[in-house]
């Protein structure tokens, strides 16, 4: 199963944002018990488009681009138009893969 990143800003002011966090840690939960390996966090310097610092990035799997991009568009942050947000496939090339052996 590929991986894909979704990288964010945050757009809104940090309480709005923070109010959000309780369901979108919920929708990751539900991520890792469906088996999508989600791995997230936010950007460590705190500086977001809004000033206030929010925004970060989550790698999971996804079977292809249409399963990650449904995946993303019920994230809570998204929902509640707290972030921006692209989405990229991601090919893993160390540690060495099949995948990565066919570059």
């Amino acid at each position: 199963m590929p991986w894909f990143v979704k990288l964010e800003a945050g757009v809104v002011a940090k309480p709005q944002f923070d109010a959000v966090i309780p369901a979108h840690l919920a929708w990751l939960a539900e991520l890792e018990r469906c088996g999508h390996e989600p791995r997230s966090g936010y950007w460590a310097d705190r500086v977001g488009r809004s000033g206030d610092g929010a925004g970060g990035m989550l790698l999971f799997r996804a079977g292809d681009w249409a399963e990650a991009e449904a995946l993303v568009r019920t994230d809570p942050l998204i929902l509640q138009g707290c972030v921006t947000w692209t989405l990229h496939e991601w090919a893993v090339v160390f540690p060495r893969t099949a995948a990565a052996d066919q570059l």
